[in-house]
């Protein structure tokens, strides 16, 4: 079976690093037998570019990204049409099911009440397709958890987590509390945590729903047998 290559976007978090490679790790226990790579578009290593280099035969790549954006239609293609453009390339891992379900474990262990009000706390895009997917996710979260979510945005996008934590402030709710739609410790959910919400989840981390994901994406991926485009330029992220 094709080797599968995870492609993660990189961080200065040494605890979001070994979150991701826990991540990793739970992915490669779900399929004994199975070739797993982490990799990363950016700032970490190994680059996904040295991994597709060093990994021969068939290869899937899942992006580790709960949206899509820059990094997947412009950084994830560049890198692949260079290095492996015969790779079958995964869809990014969200909205789905899978995340709501930890995403409502994870507030339930932070210790989530009935009178909260709920954030799903998000990095952000300057990508509206992107922010269309986050919304998404909110909208599976609010129906698992029987009550409003509002999506809000570290960096770009609206609303800001600025403006959601002011909006909400000013309503009758007890406190406002954060789902963290962030796969690892690191900058944004530092931003998340920062916030002044009433209580903040735990990134999604190496959750074994999470790994049922990605090969989920990747199942999907070779069923289809999708091969990354031809990489589009975009003047921004």
């Amino acid at each position: 079976m094709p080797a599968l290559i995870l492609a993660a976007h990189g961080t200065r978090s040494v605890a979001g690093e070994e979150t991701l490679s826990a991540l990793t790790r739970t992915v490669a226990r779900a399929r004994p037998g199975r070739r797993v790579e982490l990799s990363y578009l950016e700032i970490s290593s190994p680059l996904l570019a040295d991994v597709l280099d060093a990994v021969r035969g068939p290869v899937v790549v899942v992006p580790l990204l709960l949206a899509g954006g820059y990094h997947v239609h412009i950084d994830l293609p560049d890198v692949i049409a260079e290095h492996r453009p015969d790779a079958v390339v995964a869809g990014w891992l969200g909205p789905h099911r899978l995340l709501t379900s930890v995403l409502a474990r994870k507030l339930a262990r932070a210790g989530l009440r009935s009178t909260d009000a709920v954030v799903l706390g998000a990095a952000g895009s300057s990508d509206p397709a992107a922010l269309a997917d986050v919304r998404a996710a909110a909208h599976q979260l609010a129906v698992r958890l029987a009550r409003p979510v509002t999506a809000a945005f570290a960096s770009a996008g609206s609303p800001s987590l600025e403006e959601a934590m002011e909006r909400l402030g000013s309503t009758p709710a007890a406190r406002v509390a954060i789902a963290s739609y962030v796969l690892a410790p690191g900058f944004f959910h530092d931003r998340l945590a920062a916030a002044g919400a009433g209580l903040v989840s735990e990134p999604l981390g190496a959750d074994p729903d999470v790994a049922a994901l990605i090969w989920h994406r990747y199942d999907e991926a070779l069923r289809g047998r999708r091969t990354m485009p031809q990489p589009a330029r975009a003047s921004q992220r």
